[in-house]
């Protein structure tokens, strides 16, 4: 279960980083108008697509320590933009609704990589 969650994962992601190079998807700067992005912060996301893939393809184990570690970036990577507020963090476009959004997913990586039985 955990591998194809990485898998799924991993693809959402490799999407999301394609569509933040385009235009039509990220007037200003905002993913669907809404989410802050510039080319590192999409390099960023295929990167982590790629990653969560390769775990996803590997074994249940590497999806799980994928799940955990990611879990725990991004609720600190939350913590931080929270506490900047929106502007660039590391060279990174963020700003509130994506702060939001990494607090969700940090949540769901968290309870997958510590909760979900890897068989």
């Amino acid at each position: 279960m955990l591998k194809l969650f990485a898998i799924l994962f991993g693809l959402i992601m490799i999407v999301i980083g394609i569509l933040g190079f385009l235009p039509d998807f990220a007037p200003n700067g905002l993913l669907l108008g809404l989410f802050a992005v510039n080319p590192l912060r999409n390099i960023v996301h295929l990167l982590t697509g790629v990653i969560a893939l390769v775990c996803g393809l590997s074994n249940s184990l590497a999806s799980k320590i994928f799940f955990i570690a990611f879990g725990i970036l991004y609720a600190l990577l939350a913590i931080l933009g929270f506490a900047q507020g929106p502007g660039d963090l590391y060279g990174m476009a963020i700003n509130q609704a994506d702060n939001w959004l990494h607090i969700a997913i940090a949540a769901v990586s968290l309870y997958l990589g510590f909760f979900v039985r890897s068989k």
